[in-house]
Order: structure tokens, then sequence, then C-alpha cells
């Protein structure tokens, strides 16, 4: 059966491996053997599919396995046109990420991400959402200034989420190929966030796919996206309670502890013994960010080797890791398990104690 169209037929005839390689093929002759074993010297070219339309086949039929409905593939995937952009981005992004294990200064990082501007719309956004952010804080237990936080930096407090249309981005990272697998299973969730009543317009984010107040991928965006405001409904893109919700449902689930610090700023002492202290243990996900951190020991023990809070302090038994970003003798935080929860949103150092340095200084602490 030839391929002839977008209906059900036709892409039942298309096996998910006759489209899996966008790479363009050959011209190969078709030989016209006959029955009774003869084969003439003569082949004639078979008509070679254009690669991105058979890997559009190959995403409705991903779609259509995992329950997507027909009129929502119908109507979205056949008119798909490539994102070369977002490619080359994709493409890039390895080598602008890559410095030979050479981790850049926080302090000028801090300056500039938590900015005077942030931390002045993170306040006055705190005070205008206080009572729903203690409703939340009470619901998902988790620290409010953070929720707050995570939004300004993401998203500068709603104003910057991203115009890509989602659609065209994920099929043109799954079409390149370096996380197909990735990029694919989010391009059939946000099919699925459609199916669920989400309209296409909405679906603009950044160019690897994250969308709405919480920049979340699809898939994060219907495992845990929340109604913060209580009309039943969850729109992490024009809703504010909404998106601070979502965030907050997030971090919970990634094992965020109530009523704990993210972590403090602290003074190592000069005969701090390092080795001692390295962690043995090799984290599953992002290994060199969390080779970073020493292992484990109670706020009670840190003070014992002579590790002196700057500030507030954590209970005594709360356990920490060290982690000093810009070496030995320099700036240093004693990290709990919250701030493991903020890695899990975004696997950075650099990012995770902007979001913790920001959070306290919109509430002030």
């Amino acid at each position: 059966m030839g391929i002839n169209g977008w209906g059900i037929v036709g892409l039942a005839a298309v096996s998910l491996s006759a489209v899996s390689n966008p790479v363009p093929a050959t011209t190969q002759p078709v030989r016209l053997a006959q029955a009774s074993g003869f084969e003439p010297a003569y082949s004639q070219p078979a008509p070679v599919m254009d690669p991105w339309y058979g890997y559009k086949l190959r995403l409705a039929a991903l779609a259509r396995q995992q329950g997507v409905h027909e009129a929502i593939i119908q109507a979205n995937v056949p008119g798909l046109s490539r994102n070369d952009r977002v490619i080359e981005l994709e493409r890039t992004e390895p080598i602008a990420r890559s410095s030979g294990g050479v981790v850049g200064a926080l302090q000028p990082y801090l300056r500039a991400h938590v900015t005077e501007s942030l931390i002045r719309r993170g306040q006055a956004n705190y005070s205008d959402h206080y009572e729903a952010l203690r409703s939340l804080d009470a619901r998902f237990g988790v620290d409010p200034a953070v929720l707050m936080a995570i939004w300004g930096l993401e998203t500068s407090y709603g104003t910057v989420t991203g115009s890509t249309d989602l659609l065209q981005a994920l099929a043109s990272l799954g079409y390149y190929g370096r996380r197909r697998d990735f990029f694919e299973s989010e391009f059939v969730a946000a099919l699925k966030l459609m199916d669920q009543g989400v309209p296409r317009w909405r679906l603009k984010g950044s160019w690897a796919g994250a969308t709405g107040y919480p920049q979340f991928m699809p898939s994060v965006a219907l495992r845990l996206r929340a109604d913060g405001d209580g009309d039943g409904y969850s729109d992490i893109w024009s809703n504010e309670l909404d998106g601070l919700a979502s965030i907050a449902s997030y971090l919970r689930d990634a094992g965020w502890k109530p009523n704990v610090a993210w972590g403090i700023p602290v003074r190592t002492p000069p005969n701090l013994n390092r080795a001692a202290i390295v962690s043995r243990t090799t984290a599953s996900r992002c290994p060199q960010v969390y080779r970073r951190h020493s292992r484990w020991l109670t706020m009670r023990e840190w003070r014992a080797l002579g590790v002196t809070p700057l500030g507030r302090s954590l209970p005594d038994f709360e356990m920490a890791s060290l982690i000093e970003p810009d070496g030995p003798d320099a700036t240093a935080y004693l990290a709990t398990a919250n701030y493991r929860a903020i890695l899990d949103y975004n696997c950075s150092n650099f990012y995770a104690i902007s979001v913790g340095v920001l959070a306290d200084a919109i509430a002030r602490r």
C-alpha cells in the first residue's frame, strides 16, 4: 500500500522504524524479479520520501500509539514546518556549555542574575500575593520566597516566557536527533496538553520547549501543574497563582522539606580537612554538578569542624552538604535537601544558589 495521505489507513502502512531516521536516503534500484527467476537487465529508481515528511509520519504514529485523538494529530502534525534555528541552537549548545571543567566565579554571576530590579519587583509581587502565598505554603509546604525567586529567574515575573511555537520546535529538535527520544516524548506530551483543551497558541515558550510561567516542559506540565486560585483549572500561561502553585507542586514532588532553609552562607576554618568530607558517591543525574558537594553531615557536626554560619543557622540535626563554588576559602554554603530540590528544577549550582540568594533578598532574610 502506498503512502498517499495523513489518514489512519495511510499512516498505518508506515512503520515507526521506516521513518525513524531523518537522514536523506539514496535512490535504490528496484529489481523487477519474475516468478520464473528471470531478472531483467534494467532497474528504475524508487521514489525517495522527503525525510521531514517521513519524520512527521513517525511523530503522528507515536502520538496515535499514546492515545492522542486523531483530530488533534490531523490538525497539527501534517502542516508542521521545520525550525532550523532551534536545530542550530541544539547543535551548538554542548559547545557553548563546555568549559573544559573550568567554572566561572559566582559573584559576577550573582550580580548579573540577582539584580536590584528582580529583588525589588519580587518584593512587590510577594506583597501583592501575600495571602495567596501563605495559602500555598500551607498546602505545599514550600517556601513562598523560593517560588517567587524561581518565577523571577525563569520569566522575569511572567514578562519573558518565550514566543517559539512548541510543536514546531520539539518536532525539529527530535528530527535533528541528538536527544531524539526526549524531544519526541515532549512533542507527544504537548499534543496531550492540546487534547486536554490547551489551545496551540498558548503553547509558546523557549527554543528547547519550556513553557508558561514556570517554564515547564510539556511532560512536566501534564504531570505537575496545579490550580492556585481554586477555579478548578491550572493555567500556567496567564494565571500567576496557577504558575506559583505549579512551581510549588514541582518542588514538593522533588522532595522539598517544609520549614527547612534551602541553605545558609557559612565561613570555613583555615584548617578544614576537605579530603575527609569528600563525597564518595556518584550522582546518577548531573554528576559534575553534584561532584562539587561534600558528603552529608549534620549542622552539629559542621559546627564541630569549625564551619560557622554567617547569619541564620540550621537545626542541629539537619543534614547539609558543603558547597564552595569558587573553591576553598571563598564563598561557601551549607546546602540542605531543599537545595537539591531546586537543582532538580535546573541542575546548575549557580542557578540553585541564585534562587536561594534571590529568595532571601525578597523575604529580607
